[in-house]
């Protein structure tokens, strides 16, 4: 239950999230919680989780204990980071990853999706270890469609920045999404390759 979102525009790589942690019916707004900023910083820039709230711990421990390195820098070393974050997360964590009675799923999940920014690009991560690499912007969470829809209208003013567009995602996730409110948080990092279509 969150809102989160990434975009580049002009030179910019942008995420952004909502403050809001629930637990099913209940929520816990940010007043009540010292650490409601769903950004984590790691490296020269930043991922954001969304799904349980226990995952924003766990990765917060495994990047201060370097016990798994995570480089975000292009689509194979995050993959290979979360590949080898899996086994970490089952072997010091206790991951249980068993979230597919049918046996259907090829791979073990990781049971985690996040989004991640820094100069490199804007990155997805999904819960079977899929990573992709958007060109404008995307969103996770249980707010994501509101937010898609307003990135979007944002996005055709030219002079919309990465942060104005970002901002907007995340605000129409807190305005209709039942699991998202605010504050917005953003990070903003300048990309060391701009794409034209930027």
């Amino acid at each position: 239950m969150s809102t989160v979102v990434a975009v580049r525009r002009h030179g910019i790589a942008c995420i952004a999230a909502d403050s809001l942690t629930s637990f099913g019916e209940q929520k816990q707004p940010p007043a009540y919680d010292r650490f409601s900023d769903k950004l984590q910083r790691v490296g020269n820039g930043a991922i954001s989780i969304v799904g349980s709230a226990a995952h924003a711990l766990v990765i917060e421990s495994v990047i201060r204990s370097r016990r798994v390195h995570l480089d975000l820098r292009d689509r194979m070393r995050i993959f290979e980071s979360f590949r080898q974050l899996h086994g970490e997360l089952k072997e010091a964590y206790y991951l249980n990853p068993k979230d597919d009675e049918e046996g259907t799923e090829p791979y073990e999940s990781t049971r985690i999706d996040a989004l991640i920014a820094n100069p490199y690009g804007i990155f997805g991560v999904y819960a079977l270890r899929e990573v992709y690499e958007y060109r404008i912007f995307w969103a996770i969470g249980s707010g994501a469609d509101y937010a898609l829809g307003a990135m979007l209208v944002a996005w055709n003013d030219p002079q919309s920045t990465a942060e104005t567009i970002a901002r907007r995602g995340v605000e129409a996730g807190i305005e209709f999404d039942a699991g998202s409110g605010p504050p917005v948080t953003v990070a903003n990092f300048h990309l060391y390759r701009a794409d034209s279509g930027e």
